[in-house]
């Protein structure tokens, strides 16, 4: 049956504006608010947590050492955990398509917008092949004596098939997919400490042994002595914690699909930090525990595949001679990695979609059925994930690695553009006399919490690829997939700001009003329907800030 499909139009005030006109209800067509608050709390971790954080891990234990790996990912951890909370701010104040985009249009530069909005399409749609490899290279766990081809091909069809029905659907899939990715975490944070106190079948208590290798705690990588264990750091917190922790993305994603977003959202944000430093910092923690940076095995894996066997816990579980135990955390992984696709198979859309609505991409991908799915947008997604079929032509170890490098890259200069965002709505707000105490949600120690965030994250983009300059160490691939996105982005970014002759906008003038009008009208309708009630109880809320 052919989709109906009704465009969405724009206002002419503003490229940024995201105040939806239509001559008539009849032609109406935009994403509805539907996700329930359960969905938003568990979508918003549900992105941040996939493949990285129970496979790729490993490999910043192999370049840092236990202490080394603790120290990239609880550094890394604090920063994000400073972003996310400023950019809550400004998402919970105007909870639209693409907040953390469509507000460098507003408060900073339109060319910004156009630059950060297709930085983070380019980033999303990277993701998805990286998830639907990731699950193919798990599988072979199992055995890999079948055409690769076949799975690669029935993820992306479930894919299309989940992201092209009504958003209700989506969340209540991605609800409980997400929900055994918290288990699976919270589980094998439990098996850390009971094996390690002796619960295992050799009832072997080792404890930190791990931390005793003859080495020393931080490994040294690249070269020997003290620059050796720096280099150690650097390549768990380059090559593995920025990649793996993500969250503030997602989140912010479902803002405009939220069915009561200034309650939602900042209880969503409040919740996620803790919850993400617990499963970040505690998975860096526990593999440290588990096994040794240089256990022959575990080097070995790491180096020659990408599935689950390369998994520290894995690893950890085979060396104790645990059975059954390594499938069971297979499957969750698979889960965990198909979870994670779709999240970015659906965030992928909504940027383009957003784009579209900005000005930014052609307008025929503003059309959306009359479920609220933006079709062609998902489309584009959809042909995104068709990358993952390079896996056919080269080993799944090698076509992820190129990903992962394209992915760090991109998702720091994310970052570091939100980091000029949120400065430009914090100077704003100031400038219009907009008390910030006034708002759904007010973030940490501003502005010093966000200058300290944005001063580490423009380091980290500028030495992502520090290792290509030591001589003897060059390496075009490498160069290229650690720095061509900062070109691409500058590219995008002169291009617009010449064509379109945009300005710097000042704080006085920047729009923070636009859009404001409607989410009220939605807040004053959500509360006033026949039959609504608010209801809370201690149960609820319990469950409301573990899930």
């Amino acid at each position: 049956m052919k989709a109906e499909v009704y465009e969405v139009q724009t206002s002419p005030v503003s490229s940024s504006s995201d105040n939806i006109v239509a001559k008539n209800d009849s032609n109406l067509g935009e994403v509805h608010r539907k996700l329930e608050g359960r969905h938003v709390q568990l979508i918003s971790i549900g992105g941040a947590i996939g493949t990285g954080l129970f496979v790729t891990i490993g490999t910043g234990l192999i370049r840092g050492g236990p202490l080394g790996i603790l120290l990239a990912y609880t550094f890394w951890t604090f920063i994000v955990m400073l972003l996310t909370s400023a950019v809550g701010e400004f998402v919970c104040y105007l909870p639209v398509s693409s907040p953390f985009i469509s507000m460098a249009g507003r408060c900073v530069d339109e060319a910004l917008e156009c630059c950060a909005g297709w930085n983070f399409f380019i980033l999303q749609a990277l993701f998805i092949p990286f998830e639907i490899t990731a699950v193919n290279g798990m599988i072979h766990f199992w055995r890999d004596d079948y055409n690769p081809a076949i799975t690669l091909c029935i993820q992306i069809v479930i894919y299309a098939a989940i992201n092209l029905f009504a958003i209700k659907l989506y969340g209540e899939i991605e609800f409980w997919l997400s929900m055994g990715k918290l288990i699976l975490c919270i589980g094998l944070l439990f098996f850390t400490l009971i094996t390690m106190s002796g619960g295992n079948p050799k009832h072997d208590a080792f404890g930190f042994r791990n931390w005793n290798v003859s080495g020393g705690p931080i490994a040294e990588y690249i070269s020997t002595g003290n620059v050796g264990k720096l280099d150690g750091f650097l390549g768990a917190l380059l090559g593995s914690a920025c990649f793996t922790i993500l969250g503030v993305e997602y989140i912010s994603m479902v803002a405009a699909e939220a069915k009561n977003p200034r309650k939602v959202m900042p209880l969503a944000f409040k919740t996620v930090l803790f919850r993400l430093a617990l499963f970040y910092i505690g998975g860096a923690l526990c593999v440290s525990i588990l096994v040794s940076y240089d256990d022959p095995l575990f080097v070995k894996m790491t180096s020659e595949t990408s599935n689950a066997a390369a998994s520290p816990y894995v690893i950890a579980m085979q060396n104790m001679g645990i059975k059954a135990l390594p499938d069971i955390v297979n499957v969750l992984i698979i889960s965990s990695a198909f979870s994670a696709g779709n999240s970015y198979t659906f965030c992928a859309s909504r940027v383009l979609y957003g784009l579209a609505k900005g000005g930014y991409a052609p307008k025929v991908f503003r059309k959306c059925t009359k479920h609220g799915v933006p079709i062609y947008c998902v489309l584009v997604a959809i042909c995104f994930s068709l990358l993952s079929l390079m896996q056919l032509g080269s080993a799944s170890s090698k076509a992820l690695s190129y990903m992962v490098n394209l992915c760090t890259g991109c998702s720091l200069l994310n970052y570091g553009f939100m980091t000029i965002t949120y400065i430009g709505f914090y100077r704003s707000c100031k400038a219009q006399n907009i008390d910030r105490n006034s708002l759904p949600y007010t973030s940490w120690g501003q502005p010093y919490s966000i200058y300290l965030a944005a001063f580490f994250i423009w380091i980290v983009v500028i030495i992502l690829g520090y290792s290509v300059f030591i001589p003897g160490m060059w390496s075009v691939d490498n160069f290229l997939f650690s720095y061509v996105l900062i070109f691409i982005n500058a590219a995008i970014y002169l291009f617009w700001k010449f064509w379109k002759k945009t300005k710097f906008i000042k704080p006085s003038e920047a729009d923070l009003i636009t859009g404001i009008k409607e989410i009220e009208e939605h807040e004053y309708n959500y509360y006033s329907q026949d039959g609504h009630k608010e209801t809370s109880n201690r149960i609820q809320r319990l469950f409301g800030w573990v899930f």
